[in-house]
């Protein structure tokens, strides 16, 4: 990463490293505490989502990653004795950190492998793509400390598979292998660990090639479908397909189609 971000933040980042690839035009968040299924601390959920503020100003990022480090987990959740040390206030807030990937304009992929826990399963949920590997196992373990699911895990899981299959999963703490999850509609799709990094990169590059424009308006209108009524969604759709049709990235994606050719899309 570049600039004052790298200086003031990125360099006192809790087991979180960025990666910016200027030429794919992608930036990789990445849990990195292999050596402890990459645990996520309360100060690394701030950081979450102070990278997420800094990459969704960056022109230059276009797709953002997030991953894992090492090859046995996405993260296996939070810092158990940290839930007990934090005031009661300051818990109830975690799922706005959580749902930095959600609010973001951008399109953000999780590339999940392994242990995919706990707050791990909850950032992935708030993430626009999953994409895991055939190995990854998916759960929220909380009611085996007498707890519940506090960033998101229970309405974005009820509001993906239903009642019946939240309760299931949440109420019993089960863990949910890949293809059960892929049947469920928990992840977009599953693949060969081998094949996880090159299927992430290929689906970055797709995304790449639309308007960013209408991509970011795209993401706010089908976000807005769980927010509210039909009437309500489709109001917002028709508002949002009027905007688009006077923006130039729209003239070019026209014009580039009737010439035969490629778009060359602005994000204007």
């Amino acid at each position: 990463m570049e600039g004052d971000f790298l200086m003031t933040i990125a360099t006192n980042l809790d087991h979180i490293r960025v990666e910016k690839n200027t030429e794919n035009k992608t930036a990789t968040i990445i849990f990195d505490r292999p050596e402890k299924m990459n645990y996520i601390s309360m100060t690394a959920r701030e950081q979450f989502a102070e990278i997420f503020t800094e990459l969704d100003k960056d022109n230059d990022v276009r797709v953002i990653i997030i991953k894992g480090a090492g090859d046995k987990a996405f993260s296996a959740g939070g810092s158990i004795q940290q839930f007990m040390e934090s005031h009661p206030e300051e818990l109830s807030r975690l799922r706005v950190n959580v749902a930095a990937p959600e609010r973001s304009p951008k399109p953000v992929i999780a590339q999940l492998q392994g242990y995919t826990f706990g707050v791990g399963f909850e950032i992935a949920m708030a993430c626009d793509f999953r994409i895991a590997a055939d190995d990854t196992l998916l759960g929220l373990p909380e009611m085996n400390l007498g707890m519940i699911p506090g960033s998101g895990g229970t309405q974005r899981v009820a509001r993906a598979v239903g009642l019946t299959r939240a309760k299931d999963m949440i109420m019993r703490a089960r863990r949910i292998p890949a293809d059960e999850a892929y049947q469920w509609g928990l992840l977009t799709k599953v693949v060969k660990k081998a094949d996880l990094d090159q299927e992430v990169e290929q689906l970055a590059k797709e995304l790449t090639k639309f308007s960013p424009l209408a991509q970011r308006v795209c993401k706010e209108v089908l976000n807005a479908a769980e927010e509210g009524p039909l009437s309500a969604g489709l109001e917002i759709e028709g508002r949002a397909y009027g905007m688009l049709r006077g923006t130039e990235d729209f003239k070019e994606g026209v014009e580039s189609f009737d010439q035969k050719r490629k778009p060359n899309f602005t994000g204007r």
